[in-house]
């Protein structure tokens, strides 16, 4: 009599809060689902790529109308356009990723009831696709802060790649917290639009910090975005930059949401095929 198996496909039982080795593994996959996430966005689009610079620019122009011209808020020695813009660029990176990320596991139900691969990938293959649209509009800023006649210090090169980091960082974490959530609570996709607007106002994207007081500065600096979108603005101004008690909470922050967020993925995912 012949003995019979049974082979079951799944995740290492060892618990990773990322396994380096599988996500290799698994690294065409991503490529596969960053590039399809790309082509969705501009297929049947007659502008294409432009559609990305639309929202900072349209943004700016009302912003600058409403905020720079008739509330009069300071924006440092920059004009309100470019000082706004510095605010936008990475805001929008931010928003976009996180509300793209949380509802990745909803959006891909499909592939993951058929196949088993790391679930994490769906939610980075949003923030990278986030990130390509950021490069687009961050190549913008450059461009219009030269026509403007406002050079980026040296401090560029320091002070944009961190930004792009702790971004990323935060941004990824809170997409691994609310697609995980997402699965079972569909509330979220209420929530969350609501949220991301609350926080576009409690981020110094229209006001510069140097309004706010020095205790509400550092409550205002728990929100990472607040020392990214500062210190951008600091490269196109003579203004000091950010104080480094200021710059640590916001990095302390980042990385409590990230590690919080992956954690909670990680140890929900396995039920994501059964009740998703």
């Amino acid at each position: 009599m012949l003995n019979s198996y049974k082979i079951i496909i799944g995740p290492h039982t060892q618990e990773k809060l990322i396994d380096w080795k599988e996500l290799w593994r698994y690294r065409e996959l991503f490529y596969i689902l960053t590039w399809r996430n790309i082509k969705i966005r501009y297929k049947q689009t007659f502008l294409g790529v432009v559609w990305v610079l639309f929202q900072p620019l349209m943004s700016t122009l009302i912003f600058t109308v409403f905020f720079g011209k008739l509330a009069k808020i300071p924006s440092y020695d920059i004009p309100y356009s470019l000082f706004v813009l510095c605010g936008l660029v990475f805001w929008i990176f931010f928003s976009s990723a996180v509300t793209q990320a949380s509802t990745s596991m909803v959006t891909n139900e499909g592939i993951i009831k058929k196949v088993y691969f790391p679930r994490i990938i769906l939610p980075l293959s949003f923030v990278i696709t986030s990130f390509v649209d950021f490069l687009i509009n961050l190549i913008m800023l450059i461009v219009y802060s030269l026509i403007l006649g406002y050079i980026p210090s040296i401090g560029i090169f320091v002070v944009i790649p961190l930004g792009i980091v702790i971004t990323f960082l935060t941004a990824s974490g809170l997409g691994f917290l609310l697609s995980a959530i997402y699965v079972k609570y569909r509330d979220i996709g209420y929530i969350l639009p609501f949220f991301i607007q609350l926080l576009l106002f409690l981020s110094p994207v229209i006001y510069p910090l140097a309004i706010v007081s020095d205790t509400n500065k550092k409550i205002m600096a728990i929100n990472p975005m607040t020392s990214v979108i500062e210190s951008v603005r600091m490269v196109f101004s003579r203004k000091e930059f950010l104080s480094i008690n200021i710059i640590l909470i916001s990095v302390i922050s980042c990385l409590t949401v990230f590690f919080i967020g992956l954690w909670y993925f990680k140890r929900t995912e396995k039920f994501f095929a059964d009740i998703i």
